[in-house]
């Protein structure tokens, strides 16, 4: 359905005193952005790549009376970039209902106010909802500028089934509890999207071996649209051996997870490998335990491996009760 703008809601470019008309600069060449419509404007900036912002976002920041940033001196980078002088306020996780009671009276006011994440789409893993269901309890407009977004990006490049998935965001930091909830996310008839702070990616995906499973498809991105941009691909066990040797990468990480293979070895199954893990482990290293398995049964030294850092991470746990 068509749906027309109405232009006499929108308000001239010089509307705040002592700015001129709102203009932004892109490919060397300024341009002059149309006026806003007062409310929300919740508007998606690059991941990474400066590049990739829009021409409606541009115009959007620019021509709006102030953006609201979870960081300011983060956005303040983006919009020097692009020669916009929109005045920065700062709204994050920690901004109380004071606050979002001042930008609502803005807006009642006449204002257009634009926000903000750090990167990619706001409230994706953020705290501006509260602000976006306080503008439409108060009856204001909320207009989303789309873009870019890490999650979207990493699921794409997976390589793993688009057809239906589910954003889980940060899962808990302690392992326990991070278990607990990977448990209740086994039964989700789809693909995983996960965020992870680069320092527990590699017990985050030996937690998800030992709970999802070691067979389940699996990606790890890194460093989304930026220089030194890179997905691995392979399953859980094999990232999370390979993660345990090499340590914790560097940059922004997403975790995609896909769901289970068709014959992906049973409760049974698992049960007999642990058994000769443990008793390996008794005896060995974990890596020459690892190794010693994987010859006995025939599966791949790294998935052993990873199933072997788990029991021993458990053996340990339990010797200090």
């Amino acid at each position: 359905m068509t749906q027309r703008s109405d232009d006499s809601r929108r308000r001239s470019p010089d509307r705040a005193a002592g700015r001129g008309p709102a203009v932004y600069t892109a490919f060397g060449l300024a341009a002059e952005a149309e006026p806003l419509s007062p409310g929300l404007h919740v508007v998606a900036t690059p991941i990474g790549n400066l590049k990739d912002v829009t021409f409606r976002a541009l115009s959007t920041l620019a021509a709006a009376d102030a953006v609201l940033a979870e960081d300011t001196r983060v956005t303040r980078t983006l919009l020097a970039h692009y020669g916009i002088t929109t005045p920065l306020l700062a709204y994050h996780e920690h901004s109380g209902e004071s606050v979002r009671e001042r930008m609502i009276a803005r807006m009642k006011d006449g204002e257009a106010l634009a926000l903000v994440s750090d990167a990619g789409t706001p409230l994706v893993s953020d705290p501006g909802f509260k602000l976006v269901q306080a503008a439409i309890e108060a009856g204001l407009s909320v207009t989303p500028i789309p873009g870019p977004s890490a999650a979207i990006t990493a699921l794409v490049a997976a390589g793993l089934p688009t057809d239906r998935f589910f954003f889980e965001g940060f899962l808990p930091q302690k392992s326990g509890a991070r278990r607990n909830r990977l448990a209740v996310l086994a039964g989700v008839p789809g693909t995983l999207v996960l965020f992870e702070a680069p320092h527990r990616l590699p017990e985050m995906l030996t937690d998800a071996a030992e709970v999802l499973g070691g067979a389940r498809p699996a990606a790890v991105a890194r460093e989304l649209t930026k220089l030194f941009e890179t997905v691995r691909r392979g399953d859980l066990a094999g990232l999370a051996a390979e993660y345990a040797a090499s340590g914790p990468p560097k940059g922004e990480v997403v975790v995609v997870i896909g769901t289970a293979p068709e014959d992906a070895p049973g409760p049974e199954a698992d049960a007999d490998l642990d058994a000769r893990i443990e008793a390996a482990l008794a005896r060995h290293s974990i890596k020459d335990a690892a190794s010693l398995v994987a010859d006995e049964t025939g599966l791949k030294r790294r998935e052993v491996y990873a199933r072997a850092l788990v029991l021993a991470r458990r053996a340990d746990d339990a010797g200090e009760v």
